[in-house]
């Protein structure tokens, strides 16, 4: 170093030592305003002016000079745990604790090495080693410094940052040049002597940082760290290590040298990458690190302000397909499913016989469930209960509530069913979300109890707001229908007043050549258009008022089939069954469900009809390997008159149907997955015959 620097670093550095020392002085008569931390900022003021005093006598890489620097980090490593614990909550801090003990046993250790050296115990050929030591482990603890200066800060209230503010700038700028400093000297393989004269300069930087916060009164600390930031912190943190463990790995494969020291290296190089890049991505990993984080550092599970405008961004959030939002059902089980980190969900809601049915999935396109998904005493259940079924529990046979019950074969068989979630609004069941098993399976606990039971009972609201917004809409469509059939009277009353003129002129001309030729016209016009008028009114079908009448299902079925001629509609089983209803309404109804069949399907793929006897009951299915539905179609829009997704179509075969066999006593229902197909099931009450026939022929099938 020339001249020029020497002086300059001598003075630079007699300024910071008489900088922090009359800081010191000025902190020692004042602790009682500056706070817990007061001892520990004279503590290092003192030492960092010990450190610059060194500098300045012995010049700036001695060994003495490198002893008082880790004094001087070491006397600011205990100012930063009197900042995170300065409100007495020392429970908060013991997460950090493991990391100031690395970085305070690694400048105690650096110490001793700088002692032994001091003494002469080292030979020439380890002073190279020496310094790569001392270069690795001065980037350690500026890495672990910046780390925990960023969680301290970022961490705190509103009300502790305003206090916060300046001693951690003083100790980022003070760090932040080490990091600089020691990263030139690793990659030049030298002490950078000009660079480090300047230290000096950035003590009496970082003193005149400190005193703006120094002459504000003492705020209360309170270090709360958003689990945003604890998770940033445990990755840097981890990052950092595997960094510093890969460097480390590889200057002592160099040192320990060798024929194969550097395959050694590459090898190592080309390993840990290659781990990084396995582990590192991986959902199950980054999972249980949450857990681990939220268990340990944290008093609550959740941070309720986050999850709360996550739920509210969730389901105000529209479809990113541009269809004009995505299904209000699909984001709230999204939204209840982000709480719990569960990856796929499914809602069920109450049907029309009591019984719970699928209304939407959301990632869980594999879920086999049937129709009904939860029997009709569930609904009562969770109105009288309100309880949140853990699944798991009952499995092991645990029955707090008398749940076990409730749960059919298929969900306890169903390995990714972790929990149900009631939906109720003034106490009256709006839906039931099925939560999926998490990448990190944990109990239940309080506080995911309350937690989801409140989100829940907000998500029933917004489910039963879209409900009347529903009935609304629909109303308004009728009242258009009602104005559309009043045009329709309006025509129907012109032609009826055309048919009386023209009627009461006959009477009158009726020998008249001219007239008749003008009457064929007339009754031709009102002709075409009259029976254009009845066919927009009865395109499908002439429905029926016949009387029951009992009959067998099985000929219905077959006479269905042999409707389509070259169309593929097949009988794949057909019993016997005798019902007491109208032939002609279960034969329009099943002819409605099975040209809808074909119209969803392929050309050439056949609709399937099979019937067959279920208890006291008969069973049709119409069977296609088409389109499929979506739930939130099913449940929405299949049943709704005046919504069809067929060009032209009316919207009201579908409904036609279920109202036909609901006159008939019976039931319809849909299973479907969408690009698989769907299956409706038609279910009609046997007839008092039809139950003894079954009795007597339990066996008997016709194909």
């Amino acid at each position: 170093m020339s001249p020029g620097w020497l002086l300059t670093a001598e003075l630079t550095h007699l300024a910071g030592a008489c900088a922090a020392v009359m800081l010191a002085v000025w902190v020692a008569g004042r602790r009682a305003l500056v706070g817990p931390s007061g001892n520990a900022l004279v503590v290092a003021l003192v030492m960092s002016a010990v450190w610059a005093l060194t500098i300045a006598a012995t010049g700036v890489n001695s060994a003495a000079a490198h002893i008082a620097e880790s004094g001087r980090n070491l006397g600011w490593l205990f100012v930063i745990y009197r900042l995170f614990s300065g409100d007495g909550r020392h429970m908060l801090v013991r997460p950090i604790r493991p990391v100031m003990v690395s970085l305070a046993a690694i400048e105690l250790f650096h110490t001793l090495l700088m002692t032994i050296g001091l003494a002469g115990q080292f030979p020439a050929s380890a002073q190279n080693t020496l310094f790569h030591m001392t270069v690795m482990f001065r980037l350690m603890m500026a890495i672990g410094g910046l780390v925990l200066l960023h969680n301290l800060y970022g961490g705190a209230s509103q009300v502790a940052r305003a206090v916060l503010r300046w001693p951690t700038a003083a100790l980022g700028v003070m760090w932040l040049f080490d990091l600089n400093l020691y990263t030139v000297a690793y990659l030049t393989g030298s002490w950078p002597d000009e660079l480090a004269a300047l230290r000096g300069l950035i003590l009496v930087a970082g003193i005149c940082t400190l005193l703006p916060g120094l002459t504000y009164r003492r705020a209360e600390l309170r270090f709360s760290p958003s689990r945003a930031v604890a998770f940033e912190f445990a990755s840097l943190l981890g990052i950092g290590l595997y960094l510093l463990g890969m460097i480390l790995l590889g200057k002592w494969l160099a040192y320990v040298g060798g024929e194969f020291a550097r395959m050694f290296q590459f090898g190592f190089l080309i390993a840990g990458i290659t781990a990084a890049l396995l582990i590192l991505p991986s959902k199950r990993l980054r999972g249980w690190l949450k857990v681990t984080l939220v268990k340990h550092l944290f008093q609550h599970r959740y941070d309720y302000r986050a999850e709360w405008l996550r739920f509210n961004r969730t389901i105000g959030r529209g479809s990113a397909s541009g269809s004009g939002g995505s299904a209000l059902e699909e984001r709230a089980i999204r939204s209840l499913c982000d709480i719990t980190d569960s990856p796929a969900g499914l809602l069920l809601v109450p049907g029309e016989n009591g019984d719970l049915e699928l209304a939407a999935r959301w990632q869980w396109p594999t879920a086999e469930v049937p129709a009904p998904a939860l029997p009709e005493g569930a609904a009562a259940f969770f109105e009288r209960e309100s309880h949140i079924v853990d699944l798991d529990a009952v499995r092991e046979g645990i029955d707090r509530e008398g749940e076990a019950a409730i749960v059919p074969h298929w969900l306890r068989s169903e390995p990714r069913a972790w929990a149900l979630v009631p939906l109720l609004h003034y106490e009256r069941l709006r839906g039931v979300i099925m939560l999926a098993r998490p990448p990190v399976t944990r109990t239940l606990d309080w506080e995911d109890f309350d937690l989801l039971r409140v989100v829940g009972q907000q998500l029933a609201s917004y489910l039963a707001e879209h409900v009347g917004q529903d009935a609304l809409a629909e109303a308004a469509r009728f009242d258009e229908f009602n104005r559309r059939i009043a045009f329709v009277m309006h025509d129907i009353k012109n032609l009826a007043s055309q048919f009386s003129l023209l009627a009461r002129n006959a009477q009158h001309h009726a020998e008249n050549p001219a007239f008749r030729a003008d009457m064929i016209i007339t009754l031709t016009n009102s002709a075409e258009k009259l029976n254009a008028l009845i066919a927009r009114l009865s395109r499908y079908g002439k429905g029926s008022g016949d009387a029951p009448a009992e009959f067998d299902v099985a000929d219905v079925v077959r006479s269905v089939a042999g409707q389509y001629g070259e169309q593929p509609v097949v009988v794949t089983e057909c019993q016997p069954g005798l019902i007491e209803a109208s032939r002609d309404a279960l034969e329009q109804a099943m002819l409605h469900l099975v040209q809808n069949a074909l119209d969803a399907s392929r050309p050439g793929s056949p609709v399937f009809l099979m019937h067959t006897i279920e208890g006291i009951h008969a069973r049709i299915e119409v069977i296609d390997s088409g389109s499929g539905m979506s739930p939130e179609f099913i449940r929405t829009r299949l049943f709704k008159p005046f919504v069809s997704s067929k060009p032209g179509g009316f919207g009201i075969g579908a409904c036609e149907a279920r109202e036909l066999i609901r006159a008939m006593g019976g039931r319809l229902d849909v299973e479907s997955r969408e690009g698989l197909g769907s299956r409706f099931i038609i279910r009609i009450p046997l007839s008092a015959s039809g139950d003894l026939a079954i009795a007597a022929s339990p066996e008997q099938k016709v194909a």
